[in-house]
């Protein structure tokens, strides 16, 4: 059986932001993180240099903003999927990103109630899935097999309405929650 590998570009000003989410999602089962931008005028040379199947893109950047840079990212015929990271949940600038094209969106500040949600071994899971540890390796630490942490992980993104492990390894990271350890 082949594994697909999501080509991720990550883009937010903040390099202690970028640094974070390359460290949590470089070690994920299914992610290669094939670069970093710290503005949004770097993105279309990326992109075509590095071709990324997935751009998650910062709403707020200095000199081009991440709407912009999604607007014409999206534009191109052999555009990659786009998530754009805010700290607002349903503003105008959301919107025009839903618009351009962003297939979702992901907050930068979500509350750790969405993870009230999930059962104790699936919180387990997703914490593994925060410390950017692949199925295997959650399988291990948690002794359970790797089609039931398969299972956990989709269940987890069904309860909390998630799209990737991408997604769940942001939410636990923005609720504070990644350890070095189980």
């Amino acid at each position: 059986m082949t594994s697909t590998i999501i080509r991720l570009l990550i883009v937010d000003d903040d390099p202690l932001v970028r640094a974070g989410l390359t460290f949590m999602l470089g070690g994920a089962d299914g992610i290669e993180i094939v670069g970093e931008a710290s503005d949004g005028s770097e993105v279309d040379a990326l992109v075509r240099a590095r071709t990324p199947d997935v751009v998650l893109m910062d709403i707020r950047m200095p000199v081009m903003d991440g709407l912009t840079a999604t607007e014409l990212l999206r534009a191109r015929a052999d555009a990659p999927e786009v998530l754009v990271l805010t700290t607002f949940h349903a503003d105008e600038q959301v919107l025009r990103a839903m618009r351009a094209g962003a297939a979702g969106f992901v907050l930068k500040d979500t509350a750790t109630d969405r993870l009230a949600r999930l059962a104790e071994r699936e919180r387990e899971v997703a914490l593994g899935v925060g410390r950017g540890n692949s199925n295997a390796e959650i399988a291990a630490e948690l002794f359970m097999s790797v089609p039931t942490v398969k299972a956990h992980v989709s269940r987890i993104l069904a309860k909390l309405d998630l799209n990737n492990r991408v997604q769940i390894a942001l939410l636990v990271h923005d609720a504070d929650l990644v350890t070095d350890r189980p």
